[in-house]
């Protein structure tokens, strides 16, 4: 093999003595978690488990790029995502940019911070580090429409929060410890993740508010103002070659992603259908709470 690489060197085959570099691109885009329907998956570990992989295993790897555009979700799944690109980063040695765009807040700003520098655009939504539940109660509306909820559990808090029953305090504080739980890990990873590079009181900056990039910048959230492609051709030349990698689509998704067979979409297919409208509310007022 060494004779080979040196007659090779000796003929200046092109782009044997210098291959250009390489690097990945992983796209995590959207609300982070699993989704109401078939046809809209979400962001989780198992579905990026495969490209994160694949992004790792290409050749002349340089570094691996993430493009992050997510306003949350699950913390969990945020959490499991960024272990999984540590993990691999830490074993392959391979150095981990992210790039924000509209936004990274929230669980997108966990994800951001699996990379060892973070940069975004001067408009671009940062931070959001809290933990928020959200959701509807209808107990006066049964009432007036003379319907009596019947609720039966074994397990005293298994009912706890229920949509049709009134809130009761008890119930209200289990989940605020839950919350802070969770808003706990949040915080040590940004620590940790973040250490020496925080410019602000924790208390400002773990309260949930969010910043434009600039602001973001001063506080010490980002490392700099900066897009993906100029960054890293600064970083890895001018001749550096990107390898988007991203999920394989499943067979629903690319057979209702098809023209409806007959003209219109089939009854197998209504329930997909309103599954993934009721999604599209709920993930449109995450983003809306960036003004997005």
């Amino acid at each position: 093999m060494a004779m080979v690489r040196r007659y090779l060197e000796a003929l200046r085959v092109p782009g044997f003595r210098n291959p250009k570099p390489v690097v990945a691109v992983i796209r995590l885009t959207g609300v982070i978690g699993q989704g109401a329907s078939p046809l809209r998956s979400g962001m989780t570990v198992a579905a990026l488990n495969q490209p994160i992989e694949a992004a790792f295993r290409i050749k002349r790897l340089k570094a691996v790029a993430l493009a992050i555009n997510s306003p949350g979700g699950a913390p969990a799944q945020s959490s499991l995502i960024l272990k999984r690109i540590r993990a691999l980063a830490d074993e392959n040695d391979i150095p981990v940019f992210a790039f924000a765009e509209d936004v990274a807040a929230s669980g997108g700003y966990m994800l951001a911070c699996a990379a060892d520098e973070i940069f975004a655009d001067e408009t671009s939504v940062i931070g959001s580090i809290g933990v928020v539940s959200a959701g509807f109660g209808f107990p006066g509306l049964l009432r007036r429409l003379g319907i009596e909820r019947r609720l039966h559990t074994a397990g005293e808090r298994k009912g706890i929060l229920d949509p049709f029953s009134p809130e009761r305090p008890e119930e209200v504080e289990l989940l605020k410890s839950l919350q802070r739980d969770v808003h706990d890990s949040f915080k040590d990873i940004v620590r940790e993740r973040r250490a020496g590079k925080l410019k602000a009181d924790e208390d400002a900056l773990f309260n949930g508010e969010f910043w434009t990039g600039k602001r973001a910048l001063e506080l010490g959230l980002i490392d700099g103002i900066g897009e993906l492609t100029a960054v890293m051709k600064e970083r890895y030349g001018d001749k550096v070659r990107f390898r988007p990698v991203g999920p394989r689509q499943s067979w629903l998704k690319r057979k209702l992603g098809a023209a409806w067979p007959g003209g219109g979409p089939s009854a197998s297919y209504a329930g997909a259908i309103a599954g993934d409208l009721l999604a599209a509310v709920e993930e449109r007022a995450l983003w809306g709470r960036f003004g997005l």
